[in-house]
């Protein structure tokens, strides 16, 4: 069984690069295309398996060539699919982005809502679920499946939410179980009912959150960064009866910069980011730590176009340790 189950979504990626302007009709010359295995949880499985952390991939996709492709593809790069489901009659999820000078544009998300997990596919998982050291929940899932897979990870699973829930019983049943809660500008603002206009609205943010049950929150600050605030206590992994409090848990918070250059693609940032601190933090490394060594995935998966992480573990380490220092 895999160390780590993500669920969320998996779909089939097509990058179109340009170059040029427009032409009169409004056509743009194309001088790249790369279809790749997509999708926030798909990203998030790549990037943990990079990092040497054995995973697994709780998701739908289509009962279709372009289903059987990405999961060839998930295969292929190491990750564990056997709990993903292939949905008779469904279409997978097609996502179409164009990368140009300024960045990316999503022309196309096709996400088909057969192609959402149900309560029953996370059922079918059970036996992954009930396995796992970390559950890594990406809640643009329905809230059913999302609350079927926190009732059946054992209590002693680290439990990592990424997002924000759309309904209330949802979101109050993650606050409660998840030990650690990610979430962009838009998805912060979601979890706490305001607009989170600067550093300090999201540090007030963070620590409602974190009296709520997580034990690290990260929260988007836009240009700053991330804002990253924990509570005390044993490392995470770790029952407090049996360990007391690790001295590198002790109360912080700290606002980790955006790294590297500006980003050529910035598809996959918030995905990575998540699965370096999962990876990091089940390593055994301090909240701190763990948050750089994030910023450092996120900066070298937007230098490239086409949201697909390459990650080394001593590539970031040398990343941290560079701009640590300066």
């Amino acid at each position: 069984m895999a160390d780590v189950v993500v669920l969320g979504q998996i779909g089939r990626d097509l990058v179109l690069r340009m170059s040029g302007l427009p032409a009169a009709g409004g056509s743009v010359a194309a001088s790249g295309r790369r279809e790749l295995l997509g999708g926030k949880g798909a990203n998030q499985a790549v990037a943990l398996r990079q990092l040497g952390v054995p995973v697994a991939l709780v998701g739908v996709v289509g009962d279709d060539d372009a289903g059987r492709d990405v999961l060839a593809q998930a295969a292929a790069d190491g990750i564990d699919v056997s709990s993903v489901v292939p949905r008779a009659g469904a279409e997978t999820a097609l996502l179409v982005d164009l990368v140009e000078d300024g960045g990316r544009r999503r022309l196309v998300e096709h996400v088909p809502p057969d192609v959402h997990l149900t309560a029953d596919d996370v059922a079918g998982a059970g036996g992954q679920l009930a396995a796992c050291q970390v559950l890594s929940l990406q809640l643009q899932q329905p809230g059913a499946a999302v609350r079927a897979a926190l009732q059946r990870v054992p209590g002693t699973a680290v439990v990592v939410a990424d997002g924000a829930p759309e309904d209330a019983e949802t979101r109050a049943a993650v606050l409660a179980r998840a030990d650690v809660v990610r979430a962009n500008a838009a998805e912060a603002a979601q979890l706490v009912g305001r607009e989170l206009p600067d550093v300090a609205a999201a540090g007030e943010a963070a620590a409602e959150l974190l009296t709520a049950g997580p034990r690290l929150v990260a929260l988007a600050v836009g240009e700053a960064g991330d804002l990253v605030a924990w509570r005390a206590g044993p490392a995470l992994g770790v029952a407090a009866t049996e360990l007391e409090a690790d001295p590198r848990w002790a109360d912080g918070e700290v606002v980790v910069p955006l790294l590297g250059e500006a980003p050529v693609d910035p598809t996959g940032a918030g995905d990575v980011w998540v699965a370096a601190l999962t990876a990091t933090l089940l390593g055994g490394a301090a909240p701190e730590d763990a948050a750089w060594v994030a910023a450092a995935a996120a900066a070298g998966t937007v230098a490239h176009a086409g949201g697909r992480p390459e990650l080394d573990a001593a590539t970031l380490g040398e990343v941290v340790r560079r701009h640590r220092s300066g």
